[in-house]
């Protein structure tokens, strides 16, 4: 699935400030409920969730980038929640670079494979630095929306099937 399907402005948090990396994630899952993306009887669940998640690994990945998330059952549909954070925040990231692209993702936990598929797809997007670049210089949410709907063109989708003969 692409980022630019599941995102909406009220989900883009710009600028995105946090503490450190549990205030960060604590707070996308606050964002979602402001949204109404979550209903609030979800938000202590789905912050466990996510929070567990990230004791169990970090989910900073290299180049600025990180992305918590977590499956969750009382979750029907996936939920993303992006905040673009100039500074950055100690994500434990393997380059050991402070995250600045943040990106949260609940997903139902009975939609395994759109967790993982959607998981590569955001992971493939932001790995190019011409996106990152992009969406950092971003100064509203809808400028965001409009990079990523520029540049996921092709990351939220199957490859088509070739025939052998």
């Amino acid at each position: 699935m692409k980022l630019s399907e599941i995102l909406r402005p009220e989900l883009v948090m710009l600028p995105f400030a946090a503490t450190d990396k549990w205030a960060a994630i604590k707070a996308m899952a606050g964002a979602a409920v402001d949204a109404g993306a979550l209903p609030p009887e979800e938000l202590e669940g789905v912050e466990e969730a996510l929070l567990t998640r990230e004791r169990s690994m970090s989910t900073g990945m290299e180049d600025g980038i990180a992305i918590p998330h977590a499956a969750v059952d009382t979750v029907d549909d996936l939920v993303a929640i992006l905040g673009v954070c100039p500074e950055g925040i100690a994500f434990g990231a393997l380059d050991g670079q402070p995250s600045r692209i943040l990106v949260c993702l609940v997903i139902p936990k009975a939609r395994k494979l759109l967790h993982i598929k959607t998981l590569a797809a955001i992971a493939r997007l932001l790995s190019k630095a011409h996106v990152r670049d992009r969406v950092l210089a971003s100064g509203t949410a809808d400028e965001v929306l409009a990079v990523l709907r520029d540049e996921d063109g092709g990351a939220g989708t199957e490859p088509s099937e070739r025939v052998v003969n």
